[in-house]
């Protein structure tokens, strides 16, 4: 285990910002902390880099407390959302500036920036001026930078925050694939569910300084722990509801529940792929309150007469209009009994 914390406790005032969160990072892992601001993600980033002390609780990276250990003697690289470059530097002084710290001489230093650069899309920019750079290449050599020194662990803090959507889809492919080949541990933080699931082996959902959920991107999609994480990750079709063996009864009616589900008073969650438009004459019947194009689908909000709205995804040239009567059906497939 690279990276462990136990109890890691921060209070501020009478508020804890992180509340005993206990989070073990193995060797070459990435891990993505999504959760909504205030939720204390970016908090227990800065307490693992020594930038924000602990009331209670610890650090033990590659096995040792970092109690009392500055941020600098940690070994651990940062990337923050804003890049943070010296602007006065070209950007290989930028790549280097780590490598300076530490005493590399100069050949080792020209050596590896020149690696760096080409490992990040941008060999031969060494002489170009930071501020000539575009966000996205002003984002590589940043993240050049942090790793230069090869550090055990780099901790990323919003990395594209910063960039339009689609260059940061571009990127956090382009980084997954670079993260395995050097078999780097990563810690990120972001509030992008899309950019997290992308980049990630595993996901971590905070809420209110604790942690609500740990698990692969498809566990956690699939199951998401309770109603929070469901409306967190964006699924809008969360009800309370009585589950019976085969059945739940819902302000939606009776909507089917996989087989063993837990029963009794609980949290239903339809994803809206199990949510089927039918004639209006059969099913729960249903007007097209809005429509809202997703790029690969359709989403649907339908009103029912007496019921919270649902979302229903559709196929582009399926997607009924603004004002239609559709009905509903359920797939059981697509429903999560939640905790």
């Amino acid at each position: 285990m690279l990276l462990a914390l136990r109890g890691a406790t921060v209070r501020f005032g009478e508020r804890a910002v992180l509340d005993a969160v206990d989070l073990e990072i193995a060797e070459h892992e990435i891990v993505c902390v999504l959760g909504p601001s205030g939720s204390g993600k970016s908090t227990l980033l800065r307490a693992v880099a020594g930038l924000q002390p602990l009331d209670s609780g610890r650090v033990v990276l590659d096995g040792r407390d970092q109690a009392g250990v500055p941020a600098h003697k940690r070994g651990v690289g940062l990337m923050f959302q804003d890049h943070q470059l010296f602007p006065q530097r070209d950007v290989g002084a930028n790549v280097a500036f780590g490598l300076r710290m530490h005493g590399e001489s100069k050949r080792q230093q020209a050596d590896r920036v020149k690696e760096l650069l080409d490992l990040v899309g941008l060999p031969g920019a060494g002489r170009r001026a930071v501020a000539a750079l575009s966000g996205g290449e002003q984002q590589r050599v940043a993240l050049a930078r942090a790793l230069a020194p090869s550090p055990r662990l780099l901790m990323l803090d919003e990395p594209l925050g910063q960039l339009d959507r689609s260059l940061r889809e571009r990127l956090v492919v382009e980084l997954r694939e670079l993260f395995g080949r050097l078999g780097t541990t990563v810690l990120a933080v972001t509030h992008d569910q899309g950019e997290a699931f992308a980049l990630a082996d595993r996901v971590v959902v905070m809420r209110d300084g604790r942690i609500a959920q740990s698990g692969s991107p498809l566990q956690v999609w699939q199951r998401p722990a309770d109603a929070f994480v469901a409306r967190f990750l964006g699924f809008e079709n969360v009800v309370e509801a009585t589950v019976g063996a085969q059945a739940a009864d819902t302000p939606w009616g009776k909507v089917p529940v996989p087989e063993g589900a837990p029963q009794g008073t609980r949290t239903l969650l339809v994803r809206p792929a199990g949510v089927h438009l039918v004639p209006a004459d059969s099913g729960l019947r249903c007007t097209v309150a809005a429509r809202t194009f997703r790029g690969t689908h359709v989403a649907v909000h339908l009103q029912p007469e007496d019921a919270p709205r649902l979302e229903a995804a559709c196929a582009l040239r399926a997607a009924p209009e603004v004002g239609d009567e559709v009905g509903v059906d359920f797939d059981a497939a697509e429903i999560v009994v939640l905790n």
